[in-house]
């Protein structure tokens, strides 16, 4: 592997013309293709297929034609002024003609007066309207807006306090672009500050965002193809440009490194290439691996999100690779620090921050192991109160118009009718199907924790009915859970009764059931890519307690990442410095949204820290020696990575959006925790109480596994010796 990169590192330096041009044609076409391609649209696809609440929707979209269970809709709440009621004839007619207004609009299925559906609450203060689309709130223009906004409006001159809820009027989450502009600017700085040197700290950002440009260009080019969307390419975009940066960088730093040792530029970059690369090459597979393994959850999205976002990287590695050294040799100088160029040759350093640091591990192993453990151990622990679900009006700041109508719900009609439930009644097996809907209604009227149903609404065929159930608790409350259970469990003896089933559906039921399903796909998602990781990490550092120790190390990382998020964005420690207004449950994707992208991540510093330790043990150092050699080469730029990918991921916990802030602080906690706490205190301390037993790998194992030569230590014996090359003394250990 090592001579194969190196050969293709000093290709690209003497090709450098061409290999540019060719990076330059494949964006140009990509380019193009997205600016020709048809606009891409998720509309349609299933979130989770094989869920209840999914098959349900299903259900509702074949059996009612003509409507869609996933339509665009809108819950207007009328308030009336303090002292009045809705019933009020003033008021009575101002709502009546709201309903009117808003029937017009061409698209809507349907507008519910709210006295002729008795959405009035008991004391009179407060009513509702409901308004049905046929079509997906993506899918409505401005001018279907326009038409219920003109309706609200002329309902609030009245004197009415006037709310909307629902999908129709929501506000959308702005598209990406400033988070990640913002990422871009700390990342330059960290660059300019490691490096000393513009073209240096630019080379890496140019790298990146030219791999972002092709990997988001083909998501669009291909995305009526694969039914792929702008959405789909978020954590493509946000992985991209997070990678792109730091594969350059382990590249750079590499080729300034072998410029220190002598080498003349071409030969400067195929070293590079040839070890920076090989770890760049085994960091990248493991990302693949991580954000593939995402179609085992059984999620359509997340499997395209994660395919995705593996191109993304695949083109990251394959830049770092081929681009880098391209653009090394058309300004080899210019990358070196000043200092450099004024003495004419660099010289290496025989001892800075990380050679400290490792000594310092070295002499106290025990202790650094043991505060890591127990510190992230005590982070970890609100894992188990994790409450997982999907965060919907409550979590809105107060000032939206969502956010209060929920809240003049909740106080008018209780806090279950934030949450209703849909049944879906196919009654095409039973003799009556009237009579059996309104059996099946009644029985579940009855059940405990259920305050109302509504009358049964049939499809044109008679045959299936639907009607809503209205919680006695809120949507994210642990009651509401037993009881759709419970409803869940009359279905059998129903149906024996009336010859009909039933679903139980709708947006509460639907979060239930995506969390229960995450839930289970979590521990075999991690079977998965933790064991094809630890195969990956068994070849490339011909060790079995390493990957071992990688796959701890990431575990107690990820944890207590997950630990942070429950304790902020749950219990609401600290919720206010992070402007969440209204702590609760925790997105249903976000911990294997979280564990796979810190997995891939947290490989990414192991293969290139340890990567380094290796390599010196290879070449003679002993166990304690390859540990400071590797922190002296290694660990200013892993740091400086890591800084970088905290710096973009923490631009995304400014977003309004609940769902963005909290992936956003979830991974910039990870990435600090596995960076600066993992691999930088745990790892050296593992490996300094192993010794030579870190290394140590049955010979017939030894044997069965291909070699990939990820410490160069066969260039020595394939690269053409180059006459200014000089031995550099080993820097002696002192523990």
């Amino acid at each position: 592997m090592a001579t194969l990169l190196y050969r293709l590192g000093r290709t690209a330096f003497r090709r450098r013309w061409l290999v540019t041009l060719l990076w330059a044609v494949i964006l140009g076409a990509v380019g193009v293709g997205a600016a020709k391609a048809p606009a891409a649209s998720d509309s349609g696809t299933s979130f989770m297929p094989g869920i209840e609440a999914q098959k349900a929707f299903d259900l509702i979209g074949e059996r009612f034609p003509g409507s869609s269970a996933n339509g665009a809709n809108a819950r207007i709440v009328f308030v009336a002024p303090d002292g009045e009621k809705v019933t009020a004839a003033g008021n009575r007619a101002a709502i009546g003609a709201f309903v009117k207004e808003a029937a017009a609009a061409p698209q809507i299925s349907g507008a519910v007066d709210p006295f002729a559906a008795k959405a009035v609450s008991k004391d009179g203060s407060t009513a509702y309207a409901t308004v049905n689309y046929k079509v997906e709130a993506d899918d409505l223009t401005d001018a279907d807006k326009a038409v219920l906004e003109k309706a609200v409006d002329q309902a609030r001159d009245s004197g009415l306090t006037v709310e909307v809820g629902g999908t129709a009027l929501a506000e959308q989450p702005a598209a990406g672009g400033s988070s990640e502009a913002i990422g871009i600017v700390l990342a330059a700085v960290v660059l300019l500050i490691t490096f000393g040197s513009l073209a240096a700290a630019g080379l890496p950002l140019l790298t990146a965002v030219i791999g972002v440009g092709i990997s988001m260009a083909g998501i669009m080019a291909l995305g009526s193809v694969f039914g792929l969307s702008m959405t789909t390419g978020t954590l493509a975009s946000m992985l991209g440009l997070a990678v792109g940066i730091d594969y350059a960088l382990f590249v750079v730093s590499r080729y300034r490194e072998e410029r220190a040792n002598g080498h003349e530029p071409r030969e400067a970059a195929g070293l590079a290439v040839g070890t920076a690369g090989s770890a760049v090459v085994f960091a990248g597979l493991t990302v693949v691996i991580a954000l593939a393994g995402l179609s085992v959850v059984g999620v359509p999205m997340l499997t395209k999100m994660g395919l995705c976002a593996a191109g993304a990287v695949i083109v990251a590695v394959l830049i770092a690779l081929t681009l880098v050294p391209a653009l090394l040799g058309m300004w080899p100088n210019a990358v070196l620090s000043r200092a450099t160029r004024k003495r004419g040759r660099a010289t290496t350093a025989a001892d800075n921050g990380g050679t400290r640091w490792a000594r310092f591990v070295l002499r106290r192993p025990v202790a650094v192991l043991v505060t890591s453990v127990v510190g992230l151990g005590a982070l970890a622990l609100p894992v188990a109160q994790l409450d997982m679900g999907m965060p919907g009006a409550e979590s809105k700041p107060v000032s939206s118009t969502e956010r209060r109508a929920y809240d003049a719900l909740a106080q008018g009609f209780g806090a279950g009718f934030n949450g209703p439930l849909t049944i879906v009644v196919d009654a095409r097996g039973a003799d009556d199907p009237k009579a059996a809907a309104a059996g099946i209604a009644q029985e579940i009227g009855a059940t405990h924790g259920v305050v109302s149903v509504s009358p049964a609404r049939f499809n044109p065929a008679g045959d299936t009915a639907l009607f809503s159930a209205v919680p006695a608790t809120g949507p994210n409350d642990e009651k509401t859970q037993d009881l759709v259970h419970s409803i869940r469990a009359e279905r059998a003896a129903l149906e024996r009764e009336t010859g009909a089933t039933f679903k139980v559906t709708g947006s509460t039921a639907m979060d239930i059931d995506v969390a229960q399903a995450l839930q289970a796909a979590l521990v075999p998602y991690l079977a998965v890519i933790i064991g094809l990781a630890l195969v990956l990490l068994l070849v490339v550092f011909r060790s079995v307690l390493v990957p071992v120790k990688a796959a701890f190390g990431f575990l107690l990382s990820v944890l207590a990442a997950l630990g942070s998020v429950v304790a902020v964005f749950q219990w609401g420690w600290g919720a206010g410095l992070l402007g969440v207004e209204q702590p609760g449950p925790i997105m249903s994707l976000m911990p294997i949204f979280l564990v796979g992208i810190v997995f891939g991540l947290a490989m990414d510093y192991e293969v290139f820290l340890v990567a380094r330790m290796r390599e010196a043990y290879v070449h003679g150092d002993r166990a304690p020696q390859a540990v400071v050699t590797g922190f002296r080469h290694s660990a200013r730029v892993v740091s400086a990575a890591a800084v970088i990918m905290i710096a973009v991921f923490s631009g995304f916990v400014g977003a309004a959006e609940s769902m963005i802030k909290t992936i956003g602080f979830g991974l910039a906690v990870a990435v600090l925790f596995d960076a600066f706490v993992v691999r930088m205190a745990l790892v050296p301390a593992v490996l300094a109480l192993l010794g030579d037993k870190a290394w140590w790998l049955p010979k017939w194992l030894d044997r069965l596994l291909p070699r990939v030569d990820v410490e160069g230590s066969g260039l020595a014996r394939t690269r053409p010796q180059a006459v200014d090359e000089q031995p550099v003394s080993p820097d002696p250990v002192r523990v």
